[in-house]
């Protein structure tokens, strides 16, 4: 077909992504099961797989970071990535999904989680990636297969390619048809499947019709295979494996297997299916742009930070070879010597002297490389080869470390998890005197904060974090400021007469000199400045005061007894005590909110925002995304806090949203009162 990628692909590296538990934690104990890297098929519920190891992982029972393992098949090399199904650990996944070869999209024959497998899909197409569908516990299944990928095919923008049909027993799944190979085979439990000849029953009709079904997909793409089945000509069987790897290469099918991971139903299959349509590294670094110049390339899929190992940088290799004690940069940075190469097996690692294209290893000690990062060790840094921004976070908690000792140790433990999770978002507040991290939900920051407790020893106080309220005056007024003190000697005197008056909302503060005459020596009123500027800080509300005006217009002095301080101090009592006088009014901060959701969403959506004081603005069909809208709203910030939850809920847990802040806006009555009284007693 003149597509084949000529001589050995080397060292593959696979992803397997899908919806959340859709079995792709207990396909990659399969796999391993079955090449031979482990010697029993571990279970997710029993804590003994290969992935999910971590103790957050192992107590919520899910994936909330990649795992990667490398095993032979057949005497190639394949690295398997177990990528979170979670929407709120996906930058795991898409983090890594650049440098891999191609993906196997695990999923289930389920409605409720089409949107799910849209999302994804859309990340491998978006970039390129050759893909398999794996439909797992099929044995679960109660559809015609035909009729499941109509279920699915909305997720993706390629026809769903069936390859195997399955064969039913008294009602039970025992086995399957190959499409290509024309063969049926028989599971057995954690053994190869049994070859069967095809009897009488129906199951050769059938075979003939999915067969040619899948040949016509693969038509519209080879004009001779069109043409070959107009004429009733059986296409040679070589024929239709390289048309399914070429178009597959191409990424106009996306082919469909079938199995139950946790009985390693079907694992041969999709693992020959990869060995022999999976392109290699040749081709992953032909679409990245890798510059073949004799120098080494990899590209770093995830950070981890070991207890005792320090700083593992995953990477594959695309180009050359790299070996201990090699120099590598980015184009940001120096990333380091190499200290260490070690191939990976979950937790597990094994040295090794040096890795060469194609291969997916752990560089230990790279200080200065971070995820995403190109490595290479020319004289020149190589090109960015892609560039992954995590998606904005969308909640929020405060946190602190409960000792003060443990202080400096929360910012280097922090600093260390932003590594490892780049998703991750942590934002000083030095107005609240907070710290903010962001995160993609509420698992992510739980998992999080276990993190902080349990690996480096620290432990946390969280809290919703401070809404930025404001307040503000509605009537102007002219009030003396006076501080006079005598306490033997030299004594304190500062007399100042102000104006104060509202200004329209987002004006800020206005400070204007009025004084003629030298009632007021020049020298002293910046401090009279000051001072209003300390006492705004905190108005007679609790939050800071904003929109105002203050003009100095009258005052006095001593010749003695005046000092920049004394006049600091008038210029805060004067503000002081004006603006209770000058009936004070909350604002609270409005935000433009734009939700992402599934159309048949969009009515739950609107009313979620109602339900929290927010102004639908109306919505749109999302841009490039069919079945999807976009819903704009002006909403409080202090609703905006736990949006995400209930967002969530409403849409599968595939919606999600952005924000950004539009304006300020008076907040009167109950809510007020209430927000008033809370700020005070937590001074109390």
């Amino acid at each position: 077909m003149g597509d084949k990628e000529s001589g050995p692909r080397g060292p593959r590296c696979i992803a397997l992504v899908g919806p959340f538990q859709s079995g792709k934690t207990t396909l990659l104990e399969a796999i391993l099961a079955r090449t031979g890297a482990i010697q029993r098929q571990g279970t997710v519920d029993a804590g003994t797989t290969v992935g999910d190891a971590s103790k957050e992982a192992r107590h919520h029972k899910m994936s909330v970071e990649l795992t990667v393992a490398t095993t032979t098949f057949m005497g190639d090399s394949y690295t398997f990535l177990d990528c979170p199904g979670s929407v709120e650990f996906v930058h795991d996944m898409r983090a890594a999904l650049p440098a891999i070869d191609a993906a196997v999209v695990v999923c289930e024959a389920d409605d409720r989680k089409v949107a799910q497998l849209q999302l994804i899909l859309r990340e491998l197409e978006d970039l390129k990636i050759p893909r398999f569908l794996f439909l797992n516990k099929i044995d679960k299944a109660d559809k015609d297969m035909r009729e499941s990928l109509k279920l699915l095919q909305p997720a993706s923008r390629v026809p769903l390619l069936l390859r195997q049909i399955p064969i039913f027993k008294n009602e039970i799944i025992t086995g399957f048809i190959d499409l290509a190979l024309e063969r049926a085979y028989v599971y057995r439990e954690h053994a190869p499947s049994e070859v069967i000849t095809l009897d009488g029953d129906g199951l050769d009709a059938e075979l003939k019709d999915a067969r040619f079904s899948m040949l016509e997909t693969l038509a519209d793409h080879d004009d001779e295979l069109m043409e070959q089945l107009l004429a009733d000509i059986p296409p040679p069987r070589d024929r239709v494996f390289d048309d399914l790897a070429k178009e597959l290469r191409e990424g106009v099918v996306c082919p469909v297997l079938m199995g139950v991971a946790s009985r390693t139903n079907g694992i041969l299959r999709l693992l020959k299916a990869l060995r022999h349509e999976a392109p290699g590294v040749a081709a992953t670094a032909k679409r990245l742009g890798v510059k073949t110049n004799g120098e080494a390339v990899a590209f770093v899929l995830k950070t981890f930070h070991t207890t005792h190992g320090g700083k593992l940088s995953v990477a594959r290799v695309l180009n050359g070879q790299i070996g201990d004690g090699v120099t590598l940069s980015s184009p940001t940075a120096e990333a380091g010597r190499v200290s260490g190469v070690s191939k990976l097996l979950g937790q597990s690692t094994e040295k090794r002297g040096a890795a060469s294209a194609g291969e997916t290893v752990a560089f230990g000690k790279l200080d200065g490389a971070r995820t995403g990062d190109t490595l290479s060790s020319g004289k020149q840094p190589h090109p960015a080869l892609a560039t992954v921004r995590p998606y904005p976070g969308v909640l929020a908690i405060a946190i602190s470390a409960k000792e003060r000792k443990d202080d400096v140790k929360l910012g280097l433990a922090l600093a260390k998890l932003l590594e490892e999770d780049p998703s991750l978002t942590v934002i000083n507040n030095p107005e609240a005197q907070e710290m903010v991290i962001w995160g993609q939900g509420e698992m992510h920051l739980r998992v999080a904060t276990e993190r902080l407790a349990e690996r480096f020893g620290i432990a946390i106080e969280r809290r919703q974090p401070t809404v930025g309220y404001r307040e503000t005056i509605r009537k102007p007024i002219q009030q003396r400021g006076r501080h006079k003190k005598q306490s033997g000697g030299h004594g304190q005197f500062g007399d100042v007469v102000l104006d104060i008056k509202p200004l329209p909302r987002n004006s800020g503060f206005v400070f204007e000199d009025k004084i003629t005459g030298g009632v007021v020596p020049r020298n002293y009123i910046p401090s009279v400045e000051e001072g209003i500027l300390d006492a705004m800080k905190h108005g007679p509300l609790g939050f800071p005061v904003v929109d105002i005006a203050v003009a100095l217009v009258d005052g006095s002095y001593h010749a003695v007894d005046s000092s920049d301080m004394a006049f600091r101090i008038a210029g805060r009592i004067g503000i002081t005590e004006a603006l209770p006088q000058c009936q004070p009014v909350l604002l609270e901060p409005i935000h433009m909110v734009e939700i992402v959701c599934p159309s048949d969403a969009t009515t739950k959506i609107n009313a979620i925002l109602s339900g929290r004081r927010g102004q639908i603005l109306g919505f749109d069909t999302r841009e490039g995304w069919e079945g999807w809208d976009v819903v704009r709203a002006m909403m409080p910030e202090s609703e905006i806090g736990d949006l995400i939850i209930e967002v969530r809920s409403a849409t599968a847990g595939v919606g999600s949203f952005t924000f950004k802040f539009d304006h300020m806006a008076e907040l009167t009555g109950r809510p007020a009162e209430q927000i008033v009284a809370a700020k005070r007693a937590a001074a109390e």
